[in-house]
């Protein structure tokens, strides 16, 4: 059996210079006695799968709520599709895949129900108590929300994880949530990966979960040249097909472009940055892992559109208020009366304060729990 220092001289063998080792890691809050045969990384990997966080991700609105149908991606699916772009890009760059998979799997666990309209009530609502953000959340998921552990509050994960979620597509300025994880500095290479990860996921995944629904028409997307290309190119090449496995090819080949684009760029940056090591890439203010000039032309229309066609449909604009509304009152309501709060929950309102409890217990419902809340608080003939 492969011991811990195989294990790490076995990865140092295979990453690139600039990639981060688990044998470097700057260690965890709560120090701990590594695993015999598991890195650093991959116990990471296993704690964030084996959270309550993660689980209820299941039922976590992607763009479509829960109950909208059974096809639609959740935030777990994404999740689960973000961790699997993410392995495939450090894989080929030769970066650290066990690092960048813990990074990948966290990214959303702080994210609220209902989606970002979620997030943006809950902003609102702690605007004047340190606001809400769901990466800051999702930190704060893993330090301390998270009750597993006899001997430590939350997940006690790596520093370099837990730095993932914090910077996760964000400016790297200096911010109170950044405290003690380096804001001065870049990310590493892993969480910049994780981030383009993610756009490819959502931009292609919202683009197929549109066009299933019928809020997006595929005739709508022909002035999009990124599409019309594929398109032609798979029409010419399935002359009899369904129109749902050519959706299908689409979106696969829109992905894969992507991801070619973004590794070549990126090979080219690494090269001309001249990074030899991981330290070299956190000096570096603008990021590594990018896509090319062309890529980006072509991305921007696409983005443009799913914002104006997907995002801001007026089915998707009600659910957006209408889950705004649940949560408004769930919120107003606990504060009005903590003591409706289950008595595990109120025993954090000395420590955390009646507002902060509030949104944490918010923030972690998935969208089904929060529905139900609603009723047995509004609704005088449902049983509480």
């Amino acid at each position: 059996m492969l011991k811990q220092k195989q294990l790490n001289d076995t990865q140092r063998a295979a990453l690139a210079p600039y990639a981060m080792e688990s044998g470097q890691s700057k260690g965890r809050v709560h120090p701990e006695k590594e695993h015999s045969y598991r890195s650093a990384y991959q116990r990471d990997r296993d704690r964030i799968v084996h959270s309550a966080a993660f689980r209820r991700l299941e039922y976590k609105t992607q763009v479509f709520v829960n109950h909208e149908g059974d096809d639609y991606r959740t935030r777990l699916t994404h999740t689960i599709e973000v961790s699997q772009i993410a392995r495939t890009i450090a894989g080929v760059l030769r970066l650290n895949i066990d690092l960048t998979e813990a990074i990948a799997l966290a990214h959303d666990l702080g994210h609220t129900a209902f989606g970002h309209s979620g997030e943006d009530a809950l902003n609102e609502l702690m605007s004047k108590h340190g606001g809400f953000n769901h990466n800051t959340q999702g930190l704060r998921v893993v330090d301390y929300l998270e009750e597993k552990y006899p001997d430590f509050p939350g997940l006690n994960l790596t520093w370099e994880v837990r730095e993932g979620i914090a910077k996760h597509s964000t400016a790297f300025d200096i911010s109170s949530r950044l405290k003690g994880l380096a804001p001065e500095e870049s990310p590493t290479l892993e969480t910049q990966v994780v981030d383009i990860a993610d756009e490819i996921a959502y931009d292609n995944h919202d683009l197929d979960d549109g066009l299933a629904s019928g809020l997006i028409k595929e005739a709508d997307l022909e002035g999009l040249s990124i599409w019309r290309n594929l398109n032609q190119g798979i029409a010419a090449k399935y002359s009899c097909i369904s129109p749902e496995k050519k959706r299908y090819l689409i979106i696969r080949s829109l992905i894969d472009l992507q991801v070619t684009d973004l590794i070549r760029e990126t090979e080219s940056n690494i090269q001309k940055a001249g990074l030899k090591s991981y330290k070299d890439a956190k000096k570096i203010k603008k990021k590594i892992v990018t896509f090319s000039q062309d890529m980006l032309k072509l991305r921007i229309p696409l983005r443009a559109f799913l914002m104006d066609k997907l995002y801001n449909h007026y089915r998707v604009v009600r659910m957006s208020i209408k889950a705004k509304r649940f949560i408004q009152e769930l919120f107003r309501v606990y504060v009005a009366n903590p003591k409706q709060l289950p008595e595990k929950i109120q025993n954090r309102i000395d420590r955390d304060g009646v507002k902060r409890t509030v949104c944490d217990y918010i923030a972690g419902m998935t969208d089904r729990y929060a529905l139900d809340e609603y009723k047995k608080l509004f609704d005088p003939y449902e049983k509480v």
